[in-house]
């Protein structure tokens, strides 16, 4: 059957069309707790927007769960501790509202400077009133943005276009980043005295909850606007009011609110505050866009991708797209370490071979443990749970990296001591696909396929035929044969066969009592 998704909350029809496609999709929109959890009962996924409180109670009534996707950005409302403890992993549409919510900032940044909304409903009243309503011009103006990730960069490519100077506070961007951008980074204190408005792009946390508030009011350039569209608690809205009333700030736009939904905010009152209720994402440009990345980064997540929207993934650095491709062979090395080292006896090394040394490398440690993982355990792995697994069994991995590359431009290579002894593998990409290209010091270049078989025999004329002519009496088809030398001499040969179905352990039997086979062993990389 069909892996079941169940979607609590509506999402564009796009998103539900592109799911139906292979998965079966439950629509549960609008049901009650105890009905909802009914239907998660054999649940694989559960989408869901900001309505639904997916808790410790809702992840242990649905034991099948592997993803929950958020269709959206903010995932207040998903216990990420309960998620990350069961190895469910939580995804988001982090770009779907981007521009959204951009635009949204600048909407409100002009509605404020040029009091658009106040003027509009004058004259809608019946009254003519040009005298009370003169605003001042962005251009020339300084703008501080408080958060330079996706949303606020396009803020201030957007405040740049209007001929406004950008300076920016952000401890996690580069000034190499920030420069390219044409953006001065200044700190906190700086940017709080300089800013004649104020632009803030941050995620709520214990560290940013009151940012604009308390000491910092006072750190505040007089006549400054500020405008915040990402989260509300950031900004006090009490302290805010009072800086407005005392003349410290000349005004504010708001599309985010401490407590939500609301109609009470002491700055509902004051003539100089533009508000709006949560609107930065309530496009239909948005809407659909949330719809369909979440449906992909669910879907991916069921095929058992590694989702770059993952929340609860520990990535690093933002990862790169070679990465990302070398992810599979990663994942296959972790498999193929524990068949050909007949199991973990010591720690791992994951190392990183040249051009992709110099990139964020953390992901191809995930995904050798997802894979050797998978090989050592029946019970349901991803990149959420692998490392906490891993603890539990006594595995322990370092990564390493290296820009020196001997034969291929990247490469990743597994290192460590199995039953066997210490084996070291490696693997790269090739345009036929993921390829092991060293095992045991014997050079080869054999694919990941769904069945493989690993020979190492002595290095004499009839072995490869011996072999050859065993598989064929059993009908066993040879789809790919590569032989390897090995690097040290007085060592046996390596031949690498990728065959049509599995082997069981009496023929592997069988083959090791050929002549000249010293070993023989079976991988499955499905």
């Amino acid at each position: 059957m069909k892996p079941k998704i169940v979607i609590a909350e509506t999402i564009a029809q796009a998103g539900v069309d592109l799911l139906s496609e292979q998965f079966e999709v439950d629509l549960a929109i609008g049901l009650d707790r105890p009905e909802l959890f009914e239907r998660l009962a054999d649940a694989a996924g559960l989408i869901v927007r900001s309505a639904t409180t997916v808790d410790a109670e809702m992840i242990a009534a649905a034991p099948l769960l592997k993803v929950i996707g958020r269709a959206g950005i903010g995932v207040d409302n998903i216990d990420l501790s309960a998620a990350t403890e069961r190895g469910v992993l939580v995804v988001n549409a982090p770009n779907a509202n981007t521009i959204s919510a951009a635009e949204q900032a600048m909407a409100l940044m002009l509605s404020q400077a040029r009091n658009t909304p106040q003027a509009h409903a004058k004259l809608v009243a019946g009254v003519w009133d040009r005298k009370s309503f003169q605003g001042v011009e962005l251009h020339g103006k300084t703008v501080g943005i408080i958060g330079l990730g996706k949303i606020g960069t396009l803020v201030a490519q957007r405040c740049a276009a209007f001929g406004m100077k950008v300076c920016a506070y952000d401890p996690f961007v580069t000034e190499d980043r920030a420069r390219r951008l044409g953006v001065e980074l200044v700190d906190l204190d700086t940017l709080l005295g300089q800013a004649d408005f104020i632009s803030i792009h941050l995620p709520k946390t214990p560290e940013t909850e009151n940012l604009i508030g308390g000491d910092n009011i006072a750190k505040l350039k007089p006549g400054v606007r500020i405008v915040n569209t990402s989260r509300g608690g950031i900004v006090n809205e009490a302290e805010l009011a009072k800086a407005i009333e005392d003349g410290v700030v000349a005004g504010a736009g708001l599309d985010v609110f401490a407590s939500e939904p609301t109609i009470d905010s002491p700055l509902f009152s004051l003539p100089q505050v533009v508000v709006t209720p949560h609107l930065g994402a309530s496009t239909a440009e948005a809407q659909d866009k949330a719809g369909t990345d979440v449906a992909e980064a669910v879907g991916a997540a069921l095929a058992g991708e590694l989702v770059l929207s993952a929340v609860n993934v520990d990535l690093g650095p933002e990862v790169t797209e070679e990465v990302r491709a070398f992810l599979p062979v990663a994942e296959n090395l972790g498999r193929a370490f524990v068949g050909l080292a007949r199991g973990i006896a010591g720690p791992l090394t994951v190392r990183a071979e040249g051009r992709i040394a110099g990139q964020p490398i953390r992901p191809l440690k995930l995904a050798v443990l997802k894979g050797l993982l998978e090989a050592v355990t029946d019970d349901p792995v991803s990149y959420v749970n692998a490392p906490s697994m891993a603890e539990g069994h006594g595995i322990s991995v370092d990564v390493e990296a290296s820009e020196q590359a001997q034969d291929y431009v990247s490469s990743v290579r597994v290192t460590g001591q199995g039953a066997g002894g210490v084996i070291a593998i490696a693997g790269t990409l090739s345009k036929r696909g993921p390829v092991m290209v060293e095992v045991a010091e014997h050079d080869v270049e054999l694919l990941f396929s769904d069945h493989v078989l690993v020979v190492r025999n002595s290095d004499t004329p009839g072995v490869i035929g011996r072999v050859g002519t065993y598989l064929g009496n059993q009908g066993i088809n040879i789809d790919n044969m590569v032989v390897g030398q090995s690097r040290a001499t007085g060592m046996a040969a390596m031949m690498g066969v990728n065959v049509d179905r599995a082997l069981t352990e009496a023929e592997l039997d069988s083959i090791r009592s050929l002549e000249g086979i010293e070993e023989a062993t079976y991988l499955t990389f499905r």
